[in-house]
């Protein structure tokens, strides 16, 4: 697999080889060794998780707070998405900045973000299987939501609000000013 840095502080893009004949392919989505060496550290997934979703879905941007921050290695297996990131780590060269990724079932690319990040994606296909590894266990007392729509953070979301579907929970995230950071 081929593992560049992303345009944040800490993240890893990551392409995976495929190998193509009459049948279709095979490669490997992750490989420890490997990735241990492009991070320079080795992380250890503990919770795979998976949502398919329909055109105009917005998620996010979700994060877990304090001890129970997650480091996720996240990929779409069925359609086509944005990613999107947060930098919440106020020492980081990159706090306060945001990166978008598009990840599809067509090229397999995937996106590791570390702790202190707030994540978050939009469908763009009809459907999209969106999976993603995380290295700490899901808490909901340390579930948090950043305003996906917050004018501090100036992302250019790929769908109009009038086509985005978005939960009661996404909708009332908290700003950026009053977001915690790391």
């Amino acid at each position: 697999m081929e593992i560049l840095p992303g345009t944040l502080a800490d993240t890893l893009i990551i392409k995976p080889v495929r190998h193509v004949d009459a049948r279709g392919y095979f490669c490997e989505t992750f490989r420890a060794d490997e990735f241990d060496r492009a991070a320079g550290r080795h992380v250890d997934f503990v919770q795979e998780n998976e949502s398919l979703s329909s055109r105009g879905v917005v998620r996010g941007l979700h994060f877990q707070a304090g001890e129970h921050a997650q480091a996720k290695l996240v990929r779409v297996s069925e359609g086509r998405i944005v990613d999107v990131v947060v930098d919440l780590r106020r020492h980081s060269p990159t706090f306060g900045r945001h990166m978008c990724i598009e990840l599809s079932s067509d090229d397999g690319l995937m996106l590791f973000v570390p702790r202190g990040f707030a994540h978050g994606f939009a469908v763009l296909s009809d459907v999209a299987r969106f999976q993603y590894k995380v290295d700490n266990y899901y808490c909901p007392a340390a579930e948090r939501t950043l305003r996906f729509d917050d004018p501090a953070l100036g992302i250019d979301w790929p769908l109009g609000r009038a086509d985005m579907i978005l939960s009661p929970k996404d909708l009332k995230g908290s700003s950026w000013a009053d977001t915690e950071k790391f």
